[in-house]
Order: structure tokens, then sequence, then C-alpha cells
């Protein structure tokens, strides 16, 4: 299900980062160990009240500017206001109204979606409250004053921005039950040459999916009688002084795409070999319990033997660690090898992510795994396991009532995940347990 996307623009220096830092609060620092990119600070997850949200950053919009990094700063904001679903355009109450702030404001005029004007740096409202009433001059509605440093007029602000949110936003999107499938990795890995070759081989009908305004590329490939969108994005590149603004652009359109994805495919050059950059693109996918699968391309230009393939597995599951149920597949673009079994694996996924395990049988599985291994203990008192139950799908979800949370240790968890995907399969997808306590004597 996919979550509205709010973007902040504005020129340098107005306060973009320290607003996004508030708004995202805790949730920085909750997943920054998470193998994606969210230690980049470029998009969070936030909620306000009951409504869910992606939050990007973006660098300052200079225009007109003759500058390298300022015009790559230009054109990754751009990409995030393309983006997103609603924008707050963030202004400097101390600089004032200047040029620049109503060229920018053209751009977010031009580009016909919902926009709040947020006035940053009033930090009292008898200095600078009547200074506010400047920025009407604009033209593009309320100005809410804020200030970012000292969290003031926040909550304000944030009701302003949902109350842009389309309702059933989400589930409009959702509704849509073909398969939707992100092909995600590092630029000049045949992401799109494999959607061509899809395309070629199957003969299929191609049509650009109505109402996205979504910075990605949708394509229907028709397969036996069923359809599957395939959603194209940009590369993530390495980071490298001037391109590290090109590589914010470029997760910002991961992102948005993963999002509206039912599974991930991570595209891996085999000539290249999985790096870093792949487990940070990969994380993104894992952070939002995405079905993966993991495409290793140009596998026709590989010298190989009987081991080939296993060695190769085995550095890549060694770099995607945090994703062990991953699927893997090893293709060929330019001759098709294989392509048309990603297809089924492609179902085999769905079926995981959608999986529903019924109470009994899933409490037998748990009961005969706490006998094979005894629950963990700490100072003289021992975890017990009283009952597990599903509580969703897409990814699976489970709950786990224990006797006490602290004596769940992470390696038990992991056992005792292990031992239902043993029997339940959930190829393809991240499971999610939830620990709860309850009472011996309930």
């Amino acid at each position: 299900m996919s979550k509205p996307i709010v973007a902040i623009v504005g020129r340098p220096n107005v306060g973009k980062s320290t607003l996004f830092n508030v708004l995202a609060g805790d949730q920085i620092s909750i997943v920054k160990d998470t193998p994606g990119v969210t230690r980049d600070r470029i998009y969070a997850e936030c909620t306000w009240l009951d409504k869910s949200f992606t939050l990007i950053d973006t660098g300052g919009i200079e225009p007109d500017t003759s500058d390298e990094m300022l015009a790559h700063m230009r054109a990754q904001a751009e990409t995030a206001i393309a983006t997103a679903d609603v924008i707050i355009f963030i202004t400097d109450v101390r600089q004032g109204l200047v040029d620049a702030d109503f060229r920018v404001c053209d751009m977010l005029r031009k580009s016909h979606k919902p926009v709040v004007l947020c006035v940053n740096k009033v930090d009292s409202q008898a200095k600078f409250g009547n200074d506010i009433y400047e920025f009407y001059n604009l033209g593009i509605g309320d100005p809410v004053g804020v200030s970012a440093a000292s969290r003031l007029g926040i909550g304000d602000l944030l009701d302003e921005v949902t109350a842009h949110f389309k309702p059933g936003q989400a589930a409009d999107i959702s509704e849509d039950e073909r398969p939707k499938i992100a092909l995600i990795g590092k630029p000049n890995t045949g992401k799109s040459s494999i959607i061509n070759k899809l395309l070629g081989e199957n003969r299929v009908i191609v049509s650009d999916i109505a109402g996205t305004t979504r910075d990605a590329i949708d394509t229907v490939v028709k397969r036996n009688g069923e359809e599957y969108i395939f959603i194209d994005t940009a590369g993530l590149r390495r980071k490298n002084k001037i391109k590290e603004e090109l590589e914010r652009s470029s997760i910002i359109r991961t992102v948005s795409a993963v999002e509206r994805a039912d599974i991930c495919v991570l595209v891996i050059d085999a000539d290249e070999g999985v790096t870093e950059q792949d487990a940070k693109i990969a994380g993104i996918a894992h952070e939002r319990g995405k079905g993966v699968i993991v495409a290793v391309n140009k596998w026709d230009l590989i010298e190989k033997n009987d081991k080939t393939i296993y060695e190769f597995t085995n550095k890549i599951k060694n770099t995607l660690s945090f994703m062990p149920y991953a699927e893997y597949i090893f293709v060929s673009a330019l001759t098709g090898q294989r392509l048309d079994r990603l297809f089924d694996i492609i179902d085999m996924v769905r079926q995981s992510q959608t999986l529903r395990i019924q109470t009994g049988v899933l409490n037998e599985i748990i009961s005969e795994a706490v006998i094979m291994q005894q629950p963990p203990s700490d100072k003289g008192r021992r975890l017990k396991v009283f009952y597990a139950t599903q509580t969703g799908i897409e990814p699976p979800a489970f709950v786990i009532f224990v006797n006490n949370k602290e004596l769940m240790h992470f390696s038990y968890q992991r056992y005792l995940e292990n031992r239902i995907r043993e029997a339940f399969g959930f190829r393809g997808t991240p499971i999610r347990f939830f620990i709860r306590e309850r009472g011996e004597d309930k």
C-alpha cells in the first residue's frame, strides 16, 4: 500500500534540513542501522495523528544558476516535485521575500501539485508575526509561520499538509490486483534491457498506467493471460562529489517506485559482482517489507564451471546477509536466458507474501521448535512462549506472546523464523514479528 509523498523544497539556507529532521523526529535514529540509504537523511517515514507519509529532503533550488552543483540540486528538487503528492515550500522570514522565491514559486505553480507555504525562523510572533503577511505576495495560499529550530508551529504545518491527502489515496493505488514489480539497482546493470527483452519475447501490449505521477516508467507485460506491471527506475550511483546530488535524485525515484511495488527485482551486473551499493539499494526494499528477487544479469559474459553459480550466490548472500529470504535468478537480457522463469519466481513470491497460516497449525510448529531448542534464560528466569498468531500479510506478520519480552533474544527469534520458513516456505518475502508480554496466570 503506497503512502503519500511529501517533498520539502526551497532556496538554499532557509532551513529545509532542520525542518526535515524535526518532522522526521526519531524515525531517523530508528532506521539508521538498516542497510538501506536512510542514513543519508534523504527520506524518512513520518506519521501525524493517524496519517502516515514519506518525507523527502531536497537540495536548495537556485533558479537560473550556472553553477554545476546548484544546477544538480535544482534538477534533484524538480525530481522531488514530480514525485511528490504534496509540496512544502519553505521560505525565510528573516531574509524576507527575494526574487528567487518568486521563481521557485513559478516552478511549483506549473507542477499543479498542492503546495503548503511554510515561512521559517518565526521564533517570536511579536517580532516576526507581521512579517509573515509579506509572503501572501507569492499568491499560493496562506503562509504558515514556523520555527523549525524551536519546534514552533509544526502541528499547524502538518495539519495543512495532511489536509491535502486524498481520501483513500493508498486504497486507490492498491485496488489494482496486478503484481507490481520494481526493477531497482545501479545504473547500467540492464534493468531497462530486461523489460525490453520481456516485451519483445512475449509480444505483449504496452501501455502507460493512467494517473501515475511518479518519476518511473510503468510497463504492462502480459504472459499466459496474466498481466504484470513492471516499474523501471533510474539507477542509484555511488557517491562521488558532484554525483552525490545525482544519487539523491535517484534515491527519490527509487523510494517512490519501491513504495508502489509488491516485489522488487534487484538487478546486479554479473561482470562487476555484488557491491555495498547493491546492499544499500536492497535495503530500501527490505525496510518496506517488499518481496525481493535478486537477478544477476549479463550471466552470458561469465566464464563458468559447475561451481560458478554456487560461489556467486554465496558472495551475494554474504553482502545481503540481512535478507536471507531473497530469491535468486541468473539471467541475460541480451540472450533472454532464464528471463521467462522470472515470472514463475514472481508468482511464487506473491503467494508467499499473501500466505495465511491457521493459528492451530502455526502453534504446532512453534511448540515443536521450543521442544527441539530450549528458550534462553537470564538470571534464573527462562523465556516461555505461550502462543502465536498471524496478524497480517504483505509482508506476513506474526504476534508471539511470551512471559518476558527481554528474554526473547534476537538469535532465538531468528531460530523461530527459520522453523516457520522450513514449514511454510515464505520464499522471497520478509517476515515481521511482534513480541508481546502476557501474564503467566492468564
